[in-house]
C-alpha cells in the first residue's frame, strides 16, 4: 500500500463529530472521530468531568493540527485531560515523560546488532518519535520543563506544523502522518520555576515557546466543580460527598495560604482523590489525612494544616 492509498484508508475511516454532543461543551466543533479504536487509544474514564477551555484547546489542536501546550500546578489533571478527549475520539495517544533520563538517543533511535540469517548485523532501531510522526498518534510530552537542552532541540524540529524530521545518521527526511499531533504539559510556562515547589525545571527557548500555537493553563477549580469530579472519580454516596465538600475547602485552605507563603506544600486535586479514597477504605478521616498528606508535611507548619482541618471540619486533630 502507497502512501496516497494510506492516506486514503485514514480518511475513509474518520467521522466528523460533534463536540457539543461528545463532550456537553457550549461550543460546538466539529472534530474527527476515528472509527476503528486502536491498541494504543486510552481508556474511557465515564465519570471524566471535561473543562471547557482545556477541551476547547485539545479539540483545536487536534482538528487543525496546531502544537498545544498545557501549562498548570501538579495534580490538576493536564495529561489525562488529554487522554481522556483522545479517548472519546479513538484517537492513539502516547505520554513521554522528559525526565532528565530521556536522551536525543531515546527519541531518535540508534543502532543496534540483530540477529538475521544466523548472522549479526548492524541495523538502525528508530526510537518513538520517528514512529509516533508517522502514524495517527497524538504524542504528549509530560514534565516538558524538565527536558534536556539537547532533547528540546529534537523536539523543535517538529514543533511547526508542517516540519520534517531529519534522521542526519540515517540521510533521511520523514514527512508527517497527516494525523499525527503533538502535545505537552508542564507546571511552568517555560519561565523556569518561580514558586520553588518544582525542582528541576528549567527555562525553555523562547524561540522554541513561540512555536507552540496554543497554551492553555489548567489549574484549581471552582469549588462545586472539584467536588464534583472527585466525587464521580470515587464513586461517593451523598453522605461521602459532604464528606469531600469538607476535604476540597480544606484543600483551597492550603492554596491560600501557599499563595500567602504561610505554608510550603499545598494540597492538589489529586491529593484530595487520594485522600477519599483512604477515607472510604478505613473510614477515618483523621487518619486518612495523616497517610495521606500531613505525613509528608514540614513539621512546623502542621499546627497551620491543623487549623485549616479545625476550620472546615468543626473538629481537632
Amino acid at each position: 500500500m502507497n502512501k496516497i492509498e494510506a492516506l486514503k484508508k485514514d480518511l475513509i475511516q474518520i467521522t466528523e463529530v460533534s463536540s457539543k454532543e461528545i463532550f456537553g461543551m457550549k461550543t460546538d466543533i466539529k472534530v474527527p472521530r476515528f472509527n476503528q479504536t486502536s491498541e494504543h487509544c486510552p481508556k474511557i474514564d465515564l465519570n471524566y468531568v471535561f473543562d471547557e477551555s482545556t477541551t476547547t484547546a485539545i479539540l483545536l489542536g487536534l482538528k487543525f493540527n496546531k502544537r498545544v501546550f498545557l501549562q498548570g500546578l501538579h495534580g490538576t489533571g493536564k495529561s489525562s485531560h488529554i487522554e481522556q478527549v483522545c479517548a472519546r475520539l479513538n484517537w492513539p495517544c502516547i505520554r513521554i515523560n522528559l525526565d532528565s533520563h530521556v536522551s536525543r538517543i531515546d527519541l531518535i533511535g540508534k543502532d543496534a546488532i540483530v540477529l538475521k540469517d544466523n548472522k549479526q548485523v548492524t541495523e538502525f532501531q528508530e526510537g518513538i518519535l520517528p514512529w509516533a510522526f508517522q502514524n495517527n498518534i497524538s504524542l504528549v510530552f509530560d514534565e516538558y520543563d524538565a527536558g534536556r537542552p539537547d532533547v528540546m532541540f529534537v523536539i523543535q524540529r517538529i514543533l511547526e506544523a508542517e516540519g520534517k524530521l531529519t534522521l542526519l545518521d540515517q540521510s533521511k527526511v520523514l514527512l508527517p502522518h497527516p494525523y499525527f499531533r503533538l502535545f505537552a504539559t508542564a507546571n511552568t510556562v517555560g519561565l523556569g520555576d518561580t514558586s520553588g515547589i518544582y525542582h528541576g525545571t528549567n527555562q525553555i527557548n523562547q524561540g522554541q515557546m513561540d512555536r507552540w500555537n496554543i497554551v492553555a493553563k489548567l489549574n484549581y477549580l471552582e469549588e462545586e466543580k472539584e467536588i464534583e469530579i472527585i466525587s464521580k472519580k470515587v464513586s461517593a454516596s451523598n453522605e461521602e460527598k459532604k464528606i469531600i465538600g469538607s476535604m476540597v475547602q480544606m484543600a483551597n485552605l492550603t492554596r491560600k495560604g501557599f499563595e500567602q507563603k504561610d505554608i510550603s506544600i499545598v494540597m492538589s486535586p489529586r491529593t484530595v482523590i487520594m485522600w477519599a479514597e483512604n477515607y472510604k477504605i478505613i473510614k477515618d478521616i483523621k487518619s486518612s489525612l495523616n497517610f495521606t498528606f500531613l505525613n509528608k508535611c514540614d513539621e512546623s507548619e502542621i499546627d497551620i494544616y491543623k487549623e485549616y482541618f479545625q476550620r472546615t471540619f468543626a473538629t481537632d486533630i
